[in-house]
């Protein structure tokens, strides 16, 4: 299944979106809030809704803000959680339901416990299963909710997952520069994902690439997408069953749309073979400008094919396969080769 059909279709009813500091993945969110004609609550708890979606929010567009909770300090006192779920009950059980969490690592630092995170989401999940076509939509950013990621991810949380992971191409093209590693399917994906994922879980080396003194700094215009799919409909439990129970997969992402990784612009030099040119193709001839030839004309050549070399078995009978080999032994005068006593020589 690909990026565009995860993103258009409740398939999946989780759907976890990871960023990081080298590249986001609120481009592809937005565009999903945008693109689908399901309803939609956001809670807002870091991103208002106008700078998720690029414009004003529709009527099918309804906003918990959450941005002002501050623990210790709100005033408000019905919480975040009850207005969310307030929200979710308002909404007719049988039209399709999406339900976006804008800020995960916003909301660990709220709560602060990883558990109550997680008790949180599992009773919005538990009520979004009740109803007929519904999913949850959570934002991560790591590092931030690096410890929380690894639980919403397993399928004790969740039987049916759509993770989508934000890499920035550059990690692609160092790889394939410097560790002979290019994406599938200039390579096998065996060695390919050995060497990707240790490299992106170091997220200090992607940065690095991105904001170092070689990099060019981040961008959401293009972006490689890593899509982690378990479960989904019937089709996609039978494939998944067949690949290990989890597909992992490489696109793009550009001009609000998915592509293959070849569409992308960055990492179009790795899936292009570009043509020597002339100049390119010119070997150097040493014997150029010299004073004497050091070139054979055809006759020279021919001449010296027919001459007959002193190593070469040039014989018309042929050799025999097999030759049985005979010792010639000539006897020296001190040797005894009386054959009546072969002790002799020695005294006994």
């Amino acid at each position: 299944m690909s990026l565009q059909t995860v993103l258009r279709g409740p398939s999946y009813p989780l759907i976890i979106f990871q960023s990081s500091a080298a590249q986001s993945s609120l481009a592809i969110l937005g565009s999903l809030l945008r693109k689908t004609s399901m309803h939609i609550i956001i809670c807002s708890l870091l991103y208002s809704t106008g700078s998720l979606i690029g414009e004003p929010a529709q009527d099918r567009i309804q906003e918990v803000d959450c941005t002002t909770d501050i623990p210790g300090y709100e005033d408000d006192p019905v919480g975040c959680r009850e207005r969310l779920f307030s929200a979710i009950h308002s909404v007719n059980a049988s039209q399709p339901l999406t339900v976006v969490i804008d800020s995960l690592d916003t909301l660990l630092s709220n709560l602060s416990s990883k558990a109550a995170v997680c008790a949180l989401l599992g009773d919005l999940q538990r009520i979004l299963w009740t109803r007929s076509t519904s999913r949850l939509i959570i934002h991560a950013h790591t590092p931030s909710a690096s410890s929380l990621v690894p639980l919403l991810t397993t399928s004790a949380f969740s039987p049916s997952l759509a993770h989508i992971i934000a890499h920035p191409p550059p990690v692609l093209m160092h790889l394939a520069t410097h560790l002979s590693t290019p994406p599938p399917p200039l390579s096998s994906p065996e060695k390919f994902w050995n060497v990707f994922l240790p490299v992106a879980a170091r997220m200090y080396d992607a940065e690095e690439l991105v904001f170092g003194s070689n990099g060019e700094g981040g961008s959401a215009e293009e972006i490689v997408v890593e899509l982690v799919l378990r479960g989904g409909d019937s089709t996609e439990r039978v494939i998944a069953r067949r690949k290990g129970g989890v597909e992992r997969r490489l696109e793009g992402w550009t001009q609000d749309a998915g592509c293959e990784l070849k569409d992308l612009a960055s990492l179009r030099s790795l899936f292009t073979s570009k043509p020597a040119s002339k100049e390119a193709s010119k070997i150097p001839d040493p014997t150029q400008n010299l004073s004497f030839n050091l070139t054979l004309t055809p006759e020279q050549q021919q001449s010296r094919t027919q001459v007959p070399l002193p190593y070469a078995h040039t014989g018309a009978a042929p050799v025999p396969a097999q030759q049985t080999g005979t010792i010639f032994y000539d006897p020296d005068s001190a040797d005894d080769i009386d054959d009546d006593d072969p002790d002799e020589d020695l005294d006994i």
